[in-house]
């Protein structure tokens, strides 16, 4: 499981031409779930969702979580985000969990982020041609595994 994590001010995602999520300041995370993924990896990525420290403390510094600060947290499924790069000039997808399997787990993790994180998760539409929106704050970018 990855997650590529952007710190951002606003973020939306839209599928046909309408909005089906959206936040203001927070997280948006590009997430693709990888063969074998189980409860274990849901679990720990959606605490490190939650408490990893990027958010600026009073002195400026990243050192304050998504949780601490009560901000959005924007999921979208991005199962190109697990592509096998490494060779070739077209990238392969066999990292990528099968889309049954990644939908399974990606529900599980969003259901598991809602729980833990009652300030707001907003997600796209698996499977859907999504148009992704946002203000990168920082930047602020890092890619997550659990």
């Amino acid at each position: 499981m990855l997650a590529l994590i952007q710190r951002v001010t606003q973020a939306s995602v839209s599928v046909d031409d309408t909005v089906v999520g959206r936040i203001g300041a927070g997280l948006l995370a590009l997430v693709a779930v990888e063969p074998g993924d189980a409860e274990p990896q849901f679990q720990r990525l959606a605490k490190r969702l939650l408490g990893y420290r990027i958010f600026e403390d009073d002195a400026g510094k990243m050192n304050r979580s998504l949780a601490e600060i009560g901000g959005g947290l924007l999921l979208v499924s991005q199962f190109t985000l697990a592509a096998d790069t490494r060779s070739g000039m077209r990238p392969s997808f066999s990292t990528a969990a099968p889309p049954a399997e990644a939908e399974q787990g990606f529900d599980r993790l969003l259901a598991i982020c809602r729980e833990l994180h009652p300030a707001g998760v907003e997600t796209g539409r698996f499977g859907a041609h999504m148009v992704v929106s946002l203000v990168n704050d920082g930047p602020a970018t890092f890619l997550l595994r659990p």
